[in-house]
């Protein structure tokens, strides 16, 4: 048992990976073997994909572990970030089981939704690295309007990879991107995906089952 538990997690020089039957069941794997709440690491989608002979699904995500908030409570933080911060931005605050959710408005609100929403995703970026909590960022409905976007876009791709049965490898992304697609792409029977590069932006790798990754 001990040496299953062992071949279960996967070490790389960025960070452990942990595998599960779902997401959810890759987490736990997670918080078991890092001995922390899921609260306590950040983590992204490495790959989704089917089983052989459609056996069931296997996750993998690769987990760090967060710092502490240095700076006080992430209402704090905020305050302090949005007095240098030469915007002018208004936040409100929700909270929801193990998120804490940030929704800006304001006189300049618009700024942060150019290209595609870079400013708010990089906030994101910086609140998710400060804080203990999972940190999600919106602004008028942005993330709604990207989620459906980006899975339109993965199963597009999928289902173009399927009918062609020839790899595709998409522009860089964010992980919040990322797993969009990973969990849109596994959607499609036969098809599988897998994360590419190194670093804060890779690129997802979209193939058929029957063909190995190179």
């Amino acid at each position: 048992m001990e040496n299953q538990e062992k071949s279960d997690v996967v070490r790389t020089d960025e960070a452990p990976e942990f595998k599960g039957k779902n997401l959810e069941d890759a987490i736990l794997h997670a918080e078991h073997k890092l001995k922390i709440s899921r609260t306590e690491f950040e983590y992204e989608v490495v790959t989704e994909k089917t089983r052989l002979f459609g056996l069931g699904k296997e996750v993998v995500i690769r987990a760090r572990i967060k710092p502490l908030l240095r700076t006080g409570d992430l209402a704090t933080f905020l305050d302090h970030f949005l007095e240098v911060f030469p915007l002018d931005l208004t936040y409100e605050i929700k909270t929801k089981n193990d998120f804490d959710f940030v929704i800006f408005g304001g006189g300049d609100k618009q700024l942060l939704l150019w290209k595609d929403g870079a400013l708010l995703l990089a906030i994101q970026h910086l609140l998710n690295k400060i804080s203990d909590r999972k940190v999600q960022v919106d602004c008028e409905f942005f993330r709604k309007r990207k989620e459906q976007s980006l899975r339109e876009y993965a199963l597009d791709v999928a289902r173009r990879v399927s009918a062609s049965n020839r790899n595709e490898i998409l522009d860089l992304m964010n992980p919040y991107e990322r797993r969009i697609v990973h969990i849109a792409a596994n959607e499609v029977s036969g098809i599988t995906s897998e994360s590419l590069g190194e670093g804060f932006l890779k690129r997802v790798k979209v193939f058929p089952l029957n063909k190995r990754p190179r």
